[in-house]
């Protein structure tokens, strides 16, 4: 449909024909309103871009500030800080010579401790060296200040232990400040390399897409605004202590803002292409472009972030945190990619095409089915001519991936294996545990009563898998005292004494664990732990290990709630804006046959090709939301112009047209989301790299088999009826036009 446009005198003309003074007059105005958005978006990204290297130091990467107040866990590391009058986390110093350690070692090591206390940023008192059963090691217990400053002091710990050692000693920092240096040093690239993979992702896509010099940057330009702006409201509001912010949920946050701006620029750089061929000015063109496009890219950004904000029923306050986060980013990269950039393309109207300027007048290349060339039109010719094959062969092919779900393990992983590789922190924890218990370091911690030390002692004692047990005290060295079936041991320092330091009537136990922390044996052991003091009341237990319980649990609490609401309100959502109910309710089945089959081959991949030693709980929960969420993103881009096409051509004529015209932007927009989620496996974190792969492949599997095939040729062969109960399911022929299928009485059915 070619708009009339006459008495112009330039085709560029921004006004269409109007008389010379007004034609003048009204120009300077319609350029006056995307020169001030322009200005604006200026100001916000001046503002906003000093703050992606700030905001990292809002984050918290601290596993127990991911639970919330009400958790046993919690409530003893908020007690623990009372106790200690710090809220310090102990690095555990390991010295070992496999050969013995003779004497000098010994001495050596003892040495240590004065040099150990003089290192800023230990916030306590450095404990006397403790050595081995077997004579190879010794282990020193030193507070680390939890801070902002935890990684320096434990690369200055590392520095000090390691000076001058004796030969055939070795040494190592390890322990949970050894783990949080490791998490922290792993999001160090996020404020840089993170943005930076995913910018030239982005721009190499969009090159080869566009094959446009000027155009892609347009396109980038909106996103980093975006992303800038999003950045600056969350840094004040997790500044303010408004929501909780950590590492993965600015990871999420970077690529997120990055690629669904591009997808809606993306969706309105289609259109408006299409709108400068049927109009000859640039304003006339930019209004029928975000007429077309507004109302799908609206719903696209209102599925995602109502998805998004169902996190906000989590108990976990790392996923309650990414929902409102999420969603501020996505609300900008819709603001953006509907203000920005039409305001850059109206600027610089068919330029910023070249050399590939869309003619006024010109033919549509993909609106006739018939004699249109190209990848997408032998598509949809394809689903026209074997419609029911092109859906039910996907559909086994789905299925039989989905089976691989039964290999996923998502029980939890020890937080040794958070960061990926190997880092001096597992090699040094890996040595404790061949000459400690596996355990030390990182003790169980139980709060309880003072009247109660001595019943709660016993039943601690009485679990298998706790090999000591101490109370926290004051006027000893080490500030503990042993405890045993008959109760406080006096002090084993000569010539000191000391009593249980009691803090409103409570008193603080650690039980050393036989195994390491994070096993799934010291899970079992403060399970029954807890079960041993259930009947004794006002006890907690918490540390580690308790932490990752109560983290687990709380996960597998949100994927079971979580995942249902998602569902049911992205259906309604898709209910209202496709005016009926089977076409949402197929769309909901046919992305969550490809969440099955992404996660599915995600298992398999996993499993044998990475060997990850699991995934977190929450990876199939944060999985489900990306991937359902954006999946029905691009059945949205596609039913709507199928909708629309609907209305004057027939449903599966509209099916044709709509795969056709919607088939290469939907398509780059997909490949652009996969490549920037894919830029997450440069941060070396387990939960990021396999939600890179889950997205990406699962983006990827949506585009390219479910939104291509599947689905129109789902479509198609329902006819009409996919629009029941609408008016269009009843009466499809459209503005008079005949619709559908020729039949064998040379009349036309739509089916």
């Amino acid at each position: 449909m070619n708009a009339s446009v006459s008495g112009s005198s330039t085709p560029d003309s921004p006004d269409g024909p109007r008389n010379r003074g007004t034609g003048r007059r009204t120009a300077r105005s319609l350029f006056l309103l995307p020169v001030l958005l322009v200005l604006a978006w200026l100001a916000v990204g001046g503002i906003g871009g000093p703050y992606f290297g700030k905001i990292s130091e809002v984050a918290d990467n601290n596993q127990t500030s991911y639970l919330p107040a009400s958790f046993a866990s919690t409530k003893v590391a908020a007690l623990q800080e009372k106790f200690t009058d710090s809220d310090a986390i102990p690095a555990v110093i390991v010295y070992v010579n496999n050969d013995g350690l003779t004497d000098a070692d010994k001495d050596f090591v003892t040495g240590r401790t004065s040099a150990l206390s003089d290192v800023s940023g230990v916030a306590g008192t450095v404990s006397p060296p403790q050595f081995s059963a077997d004579g190879k090691a010794a282990e020193i217990f030193v507070p680390v200040q939890d801070n902002d400053g935890a990684t320096a002091t434990v690369q200055d710990l590392s520095s000090v232990v390691a000076k001058d050692l004796p030969q055939g000693l070795d040494s190592y920092v390890t322990g949970p400040a050894g783990q949080l240096a490791d998490i922290t040093e792993a999001f160090g690239g996020i404020d840089t390399s993170l943005v930076l993979v995913a910018a030239v992702a982005v721009l190499v896509i969009l090159v080869v897409v566009y094959r446009s010099p000027l155009l892609p940057f347009l396109v980038l330009l909106t996103s980093i605004f975006a992303l800038s702006a999003a950045i600056l409201v969350v840094f004040y509001l997790a500044k303010a202590g408004t929501l909780t912010l950590n590492g993965q949920v600015q990871g999420i946050l970077f690529i997120l803002g990055i690629g669904a701006a591009t997808d809606y620029s993306l969706l309105y750089v289609s259109r408006y292409r299409e709108s400068l061929r049927d109009f000859e000015g640039r304003w006339d063109a930019t209004k029928a472009a975000l007429k077309g496009t507004f109302e799908p890219v609206l719903a696209s950004a209102a599925t995602v972030v109502a998805g998004l904000l169902c996190l906000l029923l989590s108990d976990l306050n790392s996923n309650k945190a990414l929902g409102p986060v999420a969603a501020i980013g996505i609300g900008f990269a819709f603001l953006a990619a509907m203000t920005l950039l039409p305001a850059l393309l109206m600027l610089t109207g068919r330029a910023a095409f070249w050399p590939r300027r869309p003619k006024f007048g010109s033919e549509h290349p993909d609106r006739d089915g018939n004699s249109a060339k190209g990848l997408w039109p032998r598509v949809a010719r394809a689903v026209k001519a074997h419609p029911r094959r092109l859906w039910v062969i996907p559909t086994v092919v789905l299925l039989i991936a989905a089976a691989g779900l039964l290999q996923l393990r998502a029980s939890g992983v020890p937080q040794s294996d958070f960061v990926l590789g190997q880092t001096a922190t597992k090699e040094g924890q890996q040595v404790l545990g061949e000459h400690f218990p596996s355990g030390s370091g990182s003790p169980a911690l139980i709060v309880a009563p003072e009247g109660e030390l001595d019943a709660v002692a016993r039943n601690i004692l009485a679990v298998p898998g706790v090999d000591a047990l101490s109370v926290n005290a004051t006027g000893t060295p080490a500030g503990t005292l042993p405890v045993t079936a008959d109760g406080v041991q006096a002090s084993p320092v000569p010539g000191t004494s000391g009593a249980p330091k009691v803090v409103d009537g409570k008193v603080l136990l650690e039980a050393t664990l036989k195994d390491a922390a994070e096993s799934d044996a010291a899970e079992q052991a403060v399970s029954a732990m807890r079960e041993k003091v259930a009947g004794i009341s006002d006890v907690l237990i918490g540390g580690v290990t308790a932490t990752t319980i109560d983290t687990n649990a709380a996960a597998a609490h949100d994927r079971d709630l979580i995942i249902p609401v998602v569902l049911v309100v992205i259906l309604f959502l898709l209910m209202l804006l496709l005016r009926a109910l089977l076409a949402p309710f197929l769309l909901i089945l046919t992305v969550l046959l490809s969440f099955g089959a992404t996660m599915g081959v995600s298992a398999l991949v996993f499993n044998h090709v990475f060997r990850f030693p699991g995934a977190d709980p929450a990876v199939p929960l944060f999985g489900f939301i990306f991937l359902v969420a954006l999946g029905v993103d691009y059945n949205i881009f596609l039913m709507t112009r199928v909708r629309e096409e609907s209305i004057g051509h027939g449903t599966r004529e509209g099916v044709v047209r709509g795969l056709m015209i919607t088939g290469s932007a939907i398509t780059s927009a997909g490949i652009v989301l996969a490549a920037t989620f894919a830029a997450l496996g440069v941060i070396p974190v387990l939960f990021l790299a396999q939600l890179a792969f889950i997205v990406a492949f699962g983006v990827l599997l949506d585009t390219l088999v479910v939104r291509s095939l599947l689905v129109p040729a789902l479509t198609y062969d329902i006819g009409r009826h996919v629009w029941w109960p609408s008016r269009l399911a009843r009466n499809n022929a459209g503005s008079g036009t005949t619709a559908g299928r020729t039949t064998a009485g040379g009349t036309t059915a739509e089916g």
